[in-house]
């Protein structure tokens, strides 16, 4: 499966030349790997570009795939390659066909990087129970987490794929349990069959 990233190197006219690498999520590095002799992290960026002279918003709308990507490296050529890598945090619960909430928070070491993935998928994970035990809605959880993902972790959330990509407004995926999904509590207690 891999540890996604996407590489975008910053433009003279400030839009950015998108590049992919796909074990570039696992670690901070590799925004250090990035140098004017080693642009593409010895191999570890693919040469080909995914997307070219895009702008920074349109890199998150249409481009970051909050499901498909664990990070974000933004490369300033100009300014001796320095990078900035950016976490990236998948909002919703169930994938939806159209757009998806996402955040991404900014993490300069590996201590940062791992403290908020461990914060992140505790939150999410003790607000996917508060969810299943049917005390709060999907739309609240997620509307809570992205908060919590901008306020404590001044982070930034984004709307990918459809409601983002025209400048469309997001539409929340149906605030309902699918068709056939019982709740935790409605459901046959594993251990009475023991």
């Amino acid at each position: 499966m891999g540890h996604r990233a996407l590489v975008a190197y910053r433009r003279p006219d400030q839009r950015y030349d998108i590049r992919y690498s796909h074990w570039g999520g696992e670690r901070v590095a590799l925004g250090e790997q990035i140098t004017a002799e080693t642009p593409l992290a010895d191999g570890s960026i693919d040469p080909e570009m995914v997307g070219h002279a895009v702008s920074r918003t349109r890199i998150l709308s249409a481009y970051l795939d909050p499901c498909t990507y664990e990070r974000l490296v933004l490369v300033a050529p100009g300014e001796d390659y320095r990078t900035t890598t950016y976490r990236v945090c998948w909002l919703e619960w169930t994938v939806s066909h159209g757009g998806c909430r996402g955040g991404i928070v900014a993490v300069d070491t590996l201590a940062v990087d791992e403290r908020v993935r461990i914060w992140f998928q505790a939150t999410k994970t003790t607000l996917a129970d508060i969810v299943e035990m049917g005390a709060l809605s999907r739309r609240a959880a997620r509307t809570y987490l992205e908060a919590r993902v901008c306020e404590e972790e001044d982070g930034t959330a984004y709307t990918y794929g459809e409601g983002g990509v025209d400048g469309g407004e997001y539409a929340s995926p149906p605030d309902r349990r699918p068709e056939g999904e019982a709740r935790l509590s409605d459901r046959e207690d594993v251990r009475d069959r023991w």
